[in-house]
């Protein structure tokens, strides 16, 4: 794999079998995968008033099945590589690395569903680490508010953002630079790290989307 190469790849993450597919696929073009970083999920409001067992299947279907099983796909793989003797043995190199939320810290009854499964990954966290250790670690990412969205102006978001102890929530690169370094400090697995400016400090009684 050249350094810097990249490759578009689609896949449903609600969908068991379009996931399992998934790895393969990305392993067939590059050669190797040592890492993979679970980004990607379904954000829809729902409440108590609200929830169903639909919901509820959906977003742990896409939020936490599917962390789940390419966290799974990756451990074969590299048990597959050291049978073949083609990797010689680095302990804490090969990583999943688990994208969560603050809300799991200061949680408020919104997004209900959403909410349940982010906190079912993260409670899986603790079980990878633990079932795919030593070859591969597995370590939370737990952002704040970082991007906007279609239910927040401009001005109402830089206001939301300023709300934290330090003065501002995460940023993209915030982000970045943290799942950056949950990759390459090989010593660190079965935790979360918050980046979030301390917004899980506080106590907010909606989500931000909402208030």
């Amino acid at each position: 794999m050249l350094a810097g190469a990249a490759a578009p790849f689609h896949c449903e993450l609600d969908d068991e079998d379009a996931v399992r597919e998934l790895l393969p696929q990305v392993i067939s073009h590059f050669g190797q995968v040592d890492a993979v970083v679970n980004n990607a999920s379904t954000f829809e409001h729902d409440s108590v008033a609200s929830f169903s067992f639909a919901a509820l299947e959906k977003h742990m279907r896409s939020n936490t099945g599917a962390a789940i099983v390419l966290a799974q796909a990756l451990h074969a793989h590299v048990l597959a590589r050291q049978a073949t003797g083609t990797l010689a043995e680095q302990t804490g190199r090969f990583a999943v690395i688990n994208l969560l939320d603050q809300k799991l810290w200061n949680p408020n009854p919104d997004f209900f569903s959403y909410t349940l499964s982010k906190a079912a990954l993260e409670a899986a966290n603790t079980m990878l680490a633990i079932a795919l250790a030593p070859q591969v670690r597995v370590v939370g990412v737990a952002p704040g508010l970082t991007l906007t969205s279609h239910m927040l102006s401009d001005e109402k978001f830089e206001a939301l953002h300023k709300l934290s102890p330090l003065g501002r929530s995460s940023s993209p690169l915030d982000v970045v630079a943290t799942v950056k370094f949950a990759l390459e400090n090989s010593s660190i697995t079965g935790t979360t790290l918050l980046v979030d400016g301390g917004q899980h400090l506080m106590k907010f009684e909606r989500d931000f989307s909402l208030m």
